[in-house]
């Protein structure tokens, strides 16, 4: 009975050791996957791979190229797509807002970015079976800090 014991002590140590360095593991890696954590070797390698492909993606010359304007309290934005390949192609502050930036493509989406005092608007627009979609619209109000 006393060995039973043991070994389910024993057992029970080891999952437990186990569960941690799970845990650890992937609150790690998910931590610099949020660029929240150090990056270094290959993840560097990728990451900056990936940031030297941005706005070199090439459009099929055969596609049709489909425009589309998304308007909304921050202005309007401009985008182009030939086939999967977004190109921002304008984006136009309203009264009272400005143009932060506009991402002009080629690539795989495009983003722009007004603001108006502490209100931040982003816009992200795909292609989607080769005319323009949004992707995603982020409306934040800015703290003091940020």
């Amino acid at each position: 009975m006393t060995r039973t014991v043991a070994y389910l002590a024993a057992w029970l140590a080891a999952a437990v050791a186990a569960v941690g360095v799970g845990l650890l593991a992937v609150t790690g890696v998910g931590a610099s996957v949020r660029d929240r954590g150090p990056i270094t070797g290959q993840e560097q390698y990728v990451q900056e791979a990936l940031e030297d492909a941005e706005g070199r993606a090439e459009a099929d010359p055969a596609a049709d190229r489909v425009t589309e304007t998304f308007d909304g309290d921050f202005g309007s934005v401009v985008v182009t797509c030939q086939g999967a390949v977004a190109f921002g192609d304008a984006a136009r502050a309203a009264p009272g807002w400005r143009r932060v930036s506009l991402e002009r493509g080629p690539d795989d989406d495009i983003d722009a970015v007004f603001a108006s005092g502490t209100r931040s608007i982003e816009i992200e627009v795909y292609c989607n079976a080769g005319r323009p979609r949004i992707g995603d619209l982020e409306d934040k109000t800015l703290g003091e800090e940020d």
